[in-house]
């Protein structure tokens, strides 16, 4: 006898990542996920030619923390909650943000 029941796996309700079809919505996609990505490097270059190699380093260590800070508040705010615990990486959470959140297009 099999045991059947109407439980639904995690996996039936996946949504994919957005797909973003105007340009103004994709380059502000682009834009917030690359300064995820880039601005603690950007700002500790920046430091170390205008200042000192420690402030520089101090520098990166702050901008990663806050990255990583804003990073899981877009994450948290935008990608659903059966999804949160799949990994994502910068360009896929500005994605989500910006369809959910900023440019209101129909996620497909």
């Amino acid at each position: 006898m099999q045991n059947k029941t109407n439980e639904y796996s995690a996996f039936d309700f996946i949504e994919p990542v957005p797909q973003l079809h105007s340009s103004a919505c994709k380059s502000i996609a682009f834009v917030i996920g690359w300064s995820l990505t880039l601005f603690p490097y950007l700002l500790a270059i920046l430091f170390f030619f205008l200042y000192d190699f420690f402030i520089a380093l101090t520098a990166l260590g702050i901008t990663y923390l806050a990255t990583g800070i804003i990073r899981s508040k877009l994450r948290i705010l935008s990608i659903p909650p059966m999804q949160l615990e799949f990994n994502y990486d910068d360009m896929q959470i500005a994605r989500w943000y910006t369809a959910k959140h900023l440019c209101y297009e129909k996620i497909v």
